[in-house]
């Protein structure tokens, strides 16, 4: 009487409980992380240059407004002082050119301040329902004049 497996009756046989496809669950499953991951990685990444984006022009806006002399002020009486209605409008126009959204109002007597939101698709976080990015950046502009500096009246 032989004693091989296959002689032995389906009974009497030690059956191995099969580990066949358990690795191909365990593969897909860390590949779903590491996909995962990577994605959070790059829409983070696009979060950070869309914050960089919007204080650079924020800080532009405030910027171009800042720095417009009212220039009847100045030929007639000899005072170098910012138009603030010119410098609003300068800052918006500003926004506008580069097809930004955002905001720009006084801030105290010689300040003005621009707000500004940029908004980026997101390229993996879609997957779980976030479909934009969104970074705020605000930046004020005093609006004082190199030749009259601070002791304006």
């Amino acid at each position: 009487m032989s004693t091989e497996p296959s002689a032995l009756p389906k009974a009497h046989r030690c059956e191995q409980p099969s580990d066949r496809g358990s690795i191909s669950v365990f593969a897909v499953v860390i590949t779903l992380v590491v996909v995962v991951f990577f994605g959070a990685v790059v829409d983070f990444e696009q979060v950070l240059e869309a914050r960089q984006d919007a204080n650079i022009t924020a800080e532009e806006a405030a910027r171009a407004g800042a720095g417009l002399v009212d220039r009847n002020r100045a030929y007639s009486r000899g005072k170098f002082l910012v138009d603030r209605q010119s410098a609003l409008r300068a800052a918006r126009s500003y926004l506008r050119a580069g097809d930004y959204s955002g905001a720009v109002s006084v801030a105290g007597a010689r300040s003005i301040r621009v707000h500004v939101t940029v908004t980026r698709p997101s390229r993996f976080l879609s997957v779980i329902g976030i479909s934009a990015l969104r970074a705020d950046a605000t930046a004020t502009a005093n609006l004082l004049t190199g030749v009259e500096g601070p002791r304006q009246p």
